[in-house]
């Protein structure tokens, strides 16, 4: 029975963090509600970090969850800029950076996830960058400015999301892009090479230059600032400015160093979690990036890193903090907007798992949606410039639906009759 006496905290300021407070209260939760963050800012959504808000198109108090008046509005404590160190689970108390000893009675681990670092030499001269944070959009933003001012040069290692999402934002400030990628493709890892050679045409057409197949090796410099960027085929690229965008590794430390159970490496490790966010100690929950969920519907563990994880994963992490039943099945989905190119992914079907790529519309001119299939059955898609189709999208996804391939490609078929067969 949760009470008025009770005390839930919550450690991690991000998305997850803030919607979980919001919704303790939402739900009528009067006991004590704490966030904790080691970021000194209030909780704020980190999409804009890599689009508008990285173009100058959102102001800095767009990103924010709430304004800032809103917590104590709601009675929630902030601790904002102070580290949680560790979690004693016995005395069911977090300990803070300062040595303050925060009590809980419910604890939630939204604590996300931080950029994966170039383990190269010259990764400390000044130009070198990870986006994740506020103030790392802030210095990439006037760095981006300078760079197509100067004509400047930028090589970013990696062409996943966010590699891609500033290249893009570094094209419209005008400054020269290289991006070097392991893979034949961008995207590998999430689209396969099929579609990811799309987005290669897409970013050439716009005088994006990559450099498929190789690593960054080493970062040279003088006098502490960057001159080029070496591959390990040899090769080098002249560089201003160096972005590391090779990925994201959860934030586990506090989970681990308290003995909690965490995921499997190879499924991408995290925090495991059973479908209701719960941890392997029953008063601790996690969501968001650094949560490994067992998901009824792709029936294995997945660690999801996207805004939506977020936003629906602290709502549901709370509601299960408060005694109620939940079952987290939601279809992992994000957005993307490179260029004039706005897109939306729901499902999961990494490389291995599928075996055909339907497409529905002209790839061509970019207005299509794309179908991951598995022996018939879809397990993902994308809608690129073609609007308000999500939600059949997911319904397939969640029916498990087998349509014919042949109709799933013909737009005149309504998305909504192919879950009739």
């Amino acid at each position: 029975m949760v009470d008025a006496d009770q005390t839930f905290v919550i450690v991690g300021g991000g998305l997850a963090g803030a919607k979980a407070a919001e919704t303790l209260r939402a739900e009528g939760f009067t006991g004590r509600v704490i966030l904790i963050s080691d970021e000194r800012e209030h909780p704020y959504e980190r999409p804009p970090l890599s689009k508008g808000f990285l173009l100058g198109k959102e102001e800095r108090d767009s990103v924010f969850v709430h304004e800032p008046a809103w917590y104590a509005q709601h009675d929630i404590e902030l601790h904002l800029g102070l580290p949680a160190v560790a979690v004693d689970r016995a005395d069911k108390a977090v300990r803070l950076g300062d040595g303050t000893r925060v009590r809980y009675d419910k604890l939630l681990l939204a604590t996300g996830s931080e950029p994966r670092r170039l383990d190269i030499p010259g990764t400390d001269l000044a130009g070198v960058h990870h986006l994740r944070r506020i103030a790392h959009a802030e210095r990439l933003k006037g760095v981006l400015a300078a760079l197509g001012r100067d004509n400047g040069h930028l090589v970013i290692a990696g062409a996943g999301w966010i590699g891609l999402e500033v290249a893009a934002a570094a094209r419209e400030y005008g400054a020269e892009v290289t991006v070097v990628e392991p893979e034949a493709t961008p995207l590998y890892s999430v689209l396969g090479p099929e579609i990811g050679r799309l987005f290669a045409d897409l970013h050439q057409e716009h005088g994006v230059r990559f450099d498929f197949g190789v690593r960054l090796s080493e970062i040279t410099g003088q006098d502490g600032m960057v001159l080029a960027a070496r591959t390990d085929d040899g090769d080098e690229h002249p560089a201003h400015d160096v972005l590391a965008a090779i990925g994201a590794a959860p934030r586990t430390a506090l989970a681990e160093a308290a003995g909690l159970t965490m995921a499997d490496r190879a499924h991408g490790g995290g925090i495991a979690v059973d479908a209701s966010l719960r941890t392997s100690d029953p008063d601790i929950f996690a969501a968001g990036d650094a949560a490994s969920a067992d998901h009824p519907l792709f029936e294995t563990r997945l660690r999801v890193e996207h805004w939506a994880n977020a936003l629906n994963g602290g709502p549901a992490a709370a509601r299960a903090m408060l005694g109620r039943p939940v079952t987290y099945d939601r279809v992992p989905y994000f957005f993307s907007d490179q260029y004039d190119v706005g897109l939306e992914f729901s499902g999961w079907a990494p490389p291995g798992s599928y075996d055909q790529v339907v497409i529905r519309g002209d790839a061509t001119k970019r207005e299509f949606i794309a179908f991951w299939l598995s022996e018939g059955r879809v397990l993902a898609g994308m809608n690129v410039n073609v609007w308000d189709v999500t939600e059949p999208i997911q319904a397939l996804i969640k029916a498990g639906a087998r349509p014919d391939p042949d109709r799933l490609a013909d737009p005149s078929v309504p998305l909504e009759s192919l879950l009739e067969g």
